[in-house]
């Protein structure tokens, strides 16, 4: 039977730190072989770590990569598989994001207008989340920076969920870790972490968008670079010996069709996508990030674009043309259609939140996909963020509160579990590989 105990999440507290959080400027820089990658990062994780221990948590640690790791203690005697909670702390890379962050109470269905670029307004005709949002506090940024919700959002959940437990001792629960790691962005978010120093069963991300999205399934990615080496020549006198590279590079791109573009995908279908390209006249790069949700799918467009380099090479022989793949992340459904446990955990405890959870694949991908790929099975949970990597990001509070009474429901549900099998096998252990309080 479970306890009646108080599930609810303080919003005051929960809001204060999104707050908090969004004003630090933390986008993450692929260029820079650091990690964290840029130095706001290291002010938000060590901002973290602090607030952890003034929380009471237990064996909090800060690592030489920015892994942010704690513990809040099991309240219950029986073992219990241990379960981890993350959020990463860096944001997209394409804006600043030192949010300004403006608190709509109560939105009432009017538009709303970014003070510092009144251009990029919020209704209920051009973001129709909107709707389902009359009457809660709607934070956006002010116009010119992402608010960060994306994950920001996903660490003040954790952390408001972590706070009501080390406070409310008899909501009873095994032991539960915490990670805060950087660079999630950048798709190196947990590339340097030991899975040994977690210690978990299972983990969830905190990074989903609408209120009872619950996500076992992302793209595969790849990452793809095409480069050019051109022959260089004196303009006025290239004719018949000049190779602009930077020509070339167009016409790959132009040859892509614009039926795998992203701006003309949607629901399952994949696409490739042009993200940068640099060069001269000599020599030119472009990046290019490729999406499935299947592998043939992805193995479909590596071959239009190996296709593609081919014709080029043909029609300009005396260019040096290379196209290199590289794996970014896959689809975490591979691994986690052969145990759903950790997913129905998870829509019992949104259920249990008074939330309707639904299954919806993420047109991109999270922590969990490398998590779960390198044996932490890591599905995804709301955060009630939304237009996140661009002007117009915002969150509701109350979907963030409804994210965190999750957190404390999946906390019992999976107590209960471990409850239930020892009553009936009471001799019985786990499976091999599965960690212990």
């Amino acid at each position: 039977m479970r306890e009646a105990v108080c599930m609810t999440i303080d919003s005051a507290d929960l809001l204060d730190r999104f707050l908090r959080y969004v004003q630090i400027d933390t986008r993450s820089d692929a260029g820079s072989p650091a990690t964290p990658s840029t130095p706001g990062q290291w002010d938000l994780l060590r901002l973290l770590e602090r607030e952890l221990r003034e929380l009471g948590a237990s064996e909090v640690t800060i690592d030489a990569h920015g892994y942010v790791l704690a513990t809040l203690p099991a309240t219950v005697p029986v073992p219990v598989p241990i379960i981890a909670w993350f959020a990463h702390a860096d944001t997209a890379t394409n804006l600043p994001s030192a949010a300004k962050p403006i608190v709509h109470r109560a939105y009432d269905g009017s538009p709303i207008l970014l003070p510092d670029d009144p251009s990029q307004a919020l209704t209920v005709e051009t973001t129709p989340f909107l709707r389902d949002c009359l009457g809660h506090d709607v934070i956006t940024a002010s116009g010119t920076t992402l608010l960060g919700a994306d994950d920001k959002a996903g660490i003040a959940i954790v952390m408001a969920a972590a706070r009501r437990l080390l406070q409310q001792p008899e909501i009873p629960h095994g032991k539960i870790r915490l990670c805060f790691n950087p660079d999630e962005e950048i798709a190196r978010g947990v590339d340097k972490l030991e899975l040994a120093s977690v210690g978990a069963t299972a983990a969830y991300t905190l990074d989903g968008s609408e209120r009872g999205e619950i996500c076992f399934e992302t793209f595969s990615a790849d990452a793809a670079v095409l480069e050019i080496h051109g022959v260089a020549s004196h303009p006025g006198w290239a004719k018949d010996v000049m190779v602009n590279a930077l020509r070339l590079a167009g016409r790959f791109v132009a040859a892509l069709p614009m039926a795998v573009a992203p701006e003309r995908t949607a629901g399952a279908e994949g696409f490739i996508h042009p993200t940068e390209t640099t060069g001269t006249a000599e020599h030119a790069v472009v990046h290019f990030i490729v999406r499935d949700f299947e592998l043939d799918g992805l193995a479909a467009r590596r071959a239009l674009m190996e296709k593609l380099a081919a014709d080029l090479r043909a029609t300009e022989p005396k260019a040096r043309i290379t196209l290199t793949f590289t794996e970014q992340y896959r689809n975490m459904r591979y691994w986690l259609e052969k145990d759903m446990r950790p997913v129905e955990f998870a829509r019992e405890a949104a259920r249990r939140a008074g939330v309707k959870p639904f299954d919806q694949p993420i047109r991109g991908g999270t922590d969990g996909s490398r998590l779960t790929a390198r044996g932490l099975p890591t599905p995804n949970i709301f955060t009630g963020m939304h237009e996140v990597h661009s002007q117009r990001e915002w969150v509701s509070l109350q979907d963030m509160a409804k994210a965190a009474e999750t957190l404390l429901h999946l906390a019992q549900v999976w107590t209960e579990s471990a409850t239930l099998r020892q009553q009936v096998q009471p001799r019985g252990g786990e499976k091999a590989g599965v960690a212990f309080q």
